[in-house]
């Protein structure tokens, strides 16, 4: 019998299982005893870095975002280090000149980083064709993506021309990027099987696991030719989030595929995240098995988030309403794939359509997308919401690549930042204002206070535990309380033993 073919498997534990679960609150300190259990268990790649992670660095826990790679690089020698990278939006929000692209990945590769994946949220090649350009010169893997969404207009033929395309900017790899659950088994078969044979390129399948349906499609991707998996440590894992390594793994038991991971380790990965999952149970998502989104494609955060936003507004009572609007909102725009940050631009204007009549009011980000300064769709705009959006933005619809209207930012980019108190004088301090000027002054300013954990204490929890068991008045409570005290404006933690 000829020997099993071996799977890679991509560890998202450290990047995408926290920003699904719990927000991406996790503090890098809850991540370092891992470090060397995930470092020597057979992984093709271990993803930890990019995403919403570099905000949520900066805006909730004061941490560098570089710091913080550079201390997985370190704690991980022996893996290949992945980040996810939007493209021309890099990690922010709007599009960057074409020479601040160049600046964040030469960055980004130089402090460690070993795999890109670059995805576009529209799936426009244009938007690609930099940042891949980027992280070849700096001779390190790019991962060409091609998000997977359902409308009338998505084809197999058409998912392969786009590989094809990533292919010619020169992908070393490809990736088929599911953000919200969408992949059936025989879609992961039939896409994979056909870009698998078109381009030869090694394949990397990403499917979160809210639908209840992907781990057969990882299996079925796998035996259309996948190369690489995505999977996240069982305790980590499911809901909103992504199929357990460890489920994957005896899964392909007998079946001629096997994913070489060292168990033990694995066990061990498990046990350290199980322990610390309890800390952020304040973030945890309530979503666990969502099959509504095969028709309404929400992916999971974008529906926890509209349901805030009209918390806000006062009409909570609203979100079913919500959720028949955003299907005919992405109809307008052309079927974007619903991903950061068409996501949230079609979310907010389906809010906005609700509350006030149907595009009585336009975001301005939805204008945008319909006066094509995000990039091209697949389908045709509403001509009549074109129209308003020229109306009231007074702006022209445009069909170049839209960085092709940005004039090189870079100089102006690093004055910006050098006014700033706290700035360090690095290109990487350039960058992280760059991405988020609303937040950056305030974490270069606080910086020095060091990163602050969002998590709760482990004595609260534990103490929490004893009261639920009943545990209050028999004998002595052994564990210390903890009380935060401020002196001077400094915030202290104090541990008083109880008597």
């Amino acid at each position: 019998m000829s020997s099993a073919r071996q799977i890679g498997v991509t560890e998202l534990a450290l990047r995408d299982a926290h920003q699904s679960l719990m927000a991406t609150r996790m503090a890098l300190e809850d991540m370092v005893d891992a470090c060397p259990d995930i470092d020597a268990a057979g992984y093709w790649s271990v993803e930890c870095w990019g995403g919403a992670t570099f905000d949520a660095c900066i805006r909730f826990l004061n941490e560098d975002p570089w710091e913080r790679l550079r201390t997985f690089r370190r704690l991980l020698p022996n893996s290949r280090l992945q980040m996810l990278l939007r493209g021309q939006n890099l990690l922010g929000y709007r599009h960057y000149g074409d020479d601040v692209v160049d600046h964040f990945v030469e960055k980004a590769a130089e402090n460690g980083m070993d795999v890109f994946r670059v995805f576009d949220a529209l799936n426009d090649p244009r938007n690609l064709e930099r940042a891949m350009a980027a992280v070849k010169k700096s001779g390190k893997h790019a991962q060409g993506t091609v998000c997977y969404t359902t409308s009338p207009l998505h084809t197999v033929e058409g998912y392969v021309q786009l590989a094809n395309q990533l292919k010619d900017m020169g992908a070393d790899s490809i990736a088929l990027k599911d953000m919200a659950a969408l992949l059936k088994p025989q879609p992961a078969y039939d896409i994979v099987k056909a870009i698998k044979d078109e381009t030869g390129l090694q394949v990397n399948v990403h499917c979160h696991s809210t639908t209840g349906v992907t781990l057969v499609s990882l299996m079925k991707a796998i035996e259309g030719g996948a190369d690489v998996v995505d999977t996240a440590i069982s305790s980590m894992s499911l809901g909103p989030g992504h199929n357990p390594t460890e489920s994957l793994q005896e899964m392909l038991e007998g079946t001629g595929y096997v994913a070489d991971l060292d168990k033990m380790l694995l066990g061990r990965i498990k046990e350290h995240f199980a322990a610390v999952k309890p800390r952020y149970s304040q973030f945890m998502s309530s979503f666990n098995v969502e099959t509504d989104i095969f028709d309404s494609q929400i992916p999971g955060g974008m529906i926890s988030n509209m349901e805030s936003q009209l918390k806000q507004q006062g009409a909570g009572d609203k979100l079913k309403e919500v959720m028949e609007e955003v299907p005919r909102v992405r109809a307008d725009a052309g079927f974007p794939p619903l991903v950061t940050p068409s996501s949230q631009i079609v979310g907010t204007q389906a809010v906005f359509n609700v509350l006030m009549g149907r595009y009585q009011v336009l975001t301005a980000e939805f204008a945008d997308l319909m006066l094509g300064y995000y990039g091209l769709t697949l389908g045709e705009m509403n001509p009549d919401v074109v129209a308003k959006a020229k109306e009231q933005t007074g702006k022209e619809p445009i069909t170049v690549r839209p960085a092709d209207l940005i004039p090189p930012e870079w100089d102006e980019l690093r004055d910006d930042a050098a006014k700033l108190e706290g700035f360090d004088g690095s290109d990487e301090d350039v960058l992280t204002h760059a991405m988020f000027p609303k937040v950056a002054p305030k974490f270069f300013k606080e910086r020095p206070q060091g990163p602050k954990n969002v998590g709760r204490d482990p004595a609260e929890l534990e103490a929490e535990k004893l009261a639920a068991a009943g545990d209050t008045g028999s004998g002595p409570v052994r564990m210390p309380i903890s009380y935060t005290i401020t002196i001077d404006g400094k915030e202290h933690s104090v541990a008083v033993k109880p008597a």
